[in-house]
């Protein structure tokens, strides 16, 4: 008789076509039965429309009867919810206390490092009013779904973003929205948004620490804060205000990242800190957590994330970080 690990397996390599994700990463396969009248696979049809969820089956049948011995496949949707197909093992929060520290290049380049380690990764853009995600990522087509549930869109290396820039008719139009709307935006985007499994959902925050932080730090399961800054004198304050808001909420704060740190001259061989000198150490000890980088003023990050190309940067800022984040997510 068939194995059902091997039906499983055969089953991971079926991309569903507008999720460029497999239907087991979507955590669609609900169960996977055999008995006497064939092999017996039940699918969630959340996100998908009839004629989707038509092609799925043909998909399926054709891809379980290449198995060995198999004649008769049974394939049957069920009704969930997304809540009951993510399956998201941590939630990692990037903050800081004011607007225009780099936030969301750190959140992206957190979202490379881990991707390069082999984990699954995805972005939530929390940043309602000032989005900037997608089109570091090079992503401008809206996202997918239906009634039932909204499906992310994929970047170029498999991350799976979700971004109210995505949505917009131009993404240069202005979101004048009061604070409730927002909070229930950025609510939308983590519970209606098939995320499937996870190792790790990586959501850029709004600058501050007022009503989108907290919903955010109130609603969603965070398992640790990173927090960035530069090395002006006036952000001292600011960021000691995220660091008390984090402890206040009880969230982790994983560690602090120093941006716009330095610029580095070729032809002088020389790193000039031109915000100043560096408080990566200051703002570690403040923390009582880790300095998990210094990111310098680099001109082909800058041209990278214009042309939305982030996921091809591979500076020794990203291989830093990458070592850095596995030290303090392994002991999590």
């Amino acid at each position: 008789m068939t194995d059902k690990s091997l039906v499983k397996q055969k089953l991971e390599n079926l991309v569903l076509p507008n999720a460029k994700r497999s239907i087991t990463e979507l955590n669609l396969v609900r169960e996977i039965s055999i008995d006497d009248a064939g092999v017996n696979v039940t699918l969630a049809s959340t996100t998908m429309l009839p004629k989707l969820q038509d092609w799925l089956k043909k998909k399926v049948t054709e891809t379980i009867k290449e198995i060995n011995g198999v004649k008769e496949v049974n394939i049957k949707y069920c009704d969930c919810k997304t809540g009951e197909l993510n399956n998201i093992k941590q939630t990692l929060a990037v903050m800081s206390g004011k607007g225009g520290v780099g936030k969301s290049l750190v959140t992206g380049l957190v979202a490379v490092a881990l991707k390069k380690q082999g984990y699954q990764v995805g972005i939530l853009d929390a940043d309602i009013t000032g989005p900037s995600i997608p089109k570091m990522f090079g992503v401008n087509s809206p996202p997918s779904g239906s009634d039932t549930g909204i499906l992310p869109v994929v970047s170029e290396t498999g991350i799976p973003l979700m971004s109210i820039n995505l949505i917009l008719p131009d993404e240069g139009e202005a979101v004048i929205w009061r604070g409730p709307m927002i909070a229930n935006a950025i609510k939308q985007f983590h519970d209606d948004v098939l995320w499937g499994n996870l190792d790790y959902l990586v959501v850029d925050l709004p600058p501050g620490t007022a009503d989108a932080p907290l919903t955010v730090m109130q609603s969603f399961p965070i398992s640790g804060v990173i927090i960035v800054f530069t090395p002006q004198d006036l952000v001292d304050m600011i960021v000691k205000k995220a660091l008390n808001m984090a402890r206040k909420m009880d969230k982790k704060v994983l560690g602090v990242v120093e941006n716009m740190s330095y610029l580095y001259v070729p032809e002088l061989d020389k790193n000039i800190e031109i915000f100043g000198e560096s408080r990566g150490e200051t703002m570690s000890e403040a923390a009582k957590a880790p300095l998990l980088g210094q990111i310098p003023i680099d001109p082909e990050l800058a041209k990278l994330c214009d042309a939305g190309s982030i996921e091809e940067y591979d500076g020794e800022v990203v291989r830093n970080l990458s070592e850095k984040l596995k030290q303090e997510l392994s002991v999590q």
